[in-house]
């Protein structure tokens, strides 16, 4: 999986859990623009914020990154 497809995913997942960039980044304790960054593709994800990002989203690491995403 790409960056580019991560970042649809991080934002699809986002929106369907009817959260905002806002809310979301805040719930991470990163700012707006570093969460907007990774909806587009543009910073490249660390695991360890993948794995909060999905706590925060309800969502198991496997079903956000998908099974062939792997960070080292």
């Amino acid at each position: 999986m790409e960056y580019d497809q991560l970042a649809q995913r991080i934002r699809a997942f986002r929106k369907l859990k009817g959260y905002t960039q806002h809310e979301l980044a805040e719930k991470l304790g990163v700012s707006v623009a570093v969460l907007g960054s990774l909806e587009r593709g543009t910073r490249r994800p660390e695991a360890k914020l993948l794995e909060r990002i999905a706590d925060s989203l309800g969502i198991s690491y496997d079903e956000l990154t998908g099974d062939t995403f792997k960070i080292e």
